[in-house]
This record gives structure tokens, C-alpha cells and sequence, in this order.
């Protein structure tokens, strides 16, 4: 429930980041999305790939963590 938190607020900062690289690579003063649907749209595919990187480095973590204490039969 964590993950989903903090890539909601990951995947705005996201949205920010990339405005601010377009607007200098382009020279633009602003950026206008067209509507709320095309911004909650990349707002959406930001939210799922941070998310699966969340995911992953979890998984990452956990499975790490157990081949520390021995429990290597924990191998998928």
C-alpha cells in the first residue's frame, strides 16, 4: 500500500521533472497538456513505472536479505 503512495507522489514529481527538461531543450516558458485526460494520462504511465521499480527493488531486498540468513531454498 506503501508502494502505491509513493509512486503517486514519485510519478508527479516525474511529471515535473520532464516539463522542466522540455522547457529547456526547447526553450518553451511553459508547457500546456491540452486538458486534465492527456495530464492524468502521463501522470498514469509515470505512476506504473515507478511502481514497477518499487516492485522490483522490493523483491530485490527481500530475496537479498534471505540468502543473508541462510534461507537459500527460497530460490524461484
Amino acid at each position: 500500500m506503501i508502494r502505491m503512495a509513493v509512486a503517486g507522489v514519485l510519478g508527479f514529481v516525474l511529471i515535473v521533472i520532464e516539463s522542466m527538461i522540455v522547457i529547456k531543450l526547447k526553450g518553451y516558458h511553459g508547457i500546456e497538456f491540452g486538458g486534465i485526460a492527456p495530464f492524468v494520462s502521463v501522470w498514469a504511465m509515470n505512476f506504473f513505472l515507478v511502481f514497477s521499480i518499487l516492485t522490483q527493488v522490493t523483491n530485490w531486498y527481500q530475496n537479498r536479505e534471505g540468502f543473508e540468513n541462510g534461507e537459500e531454498d527460497n530460490i524461484y
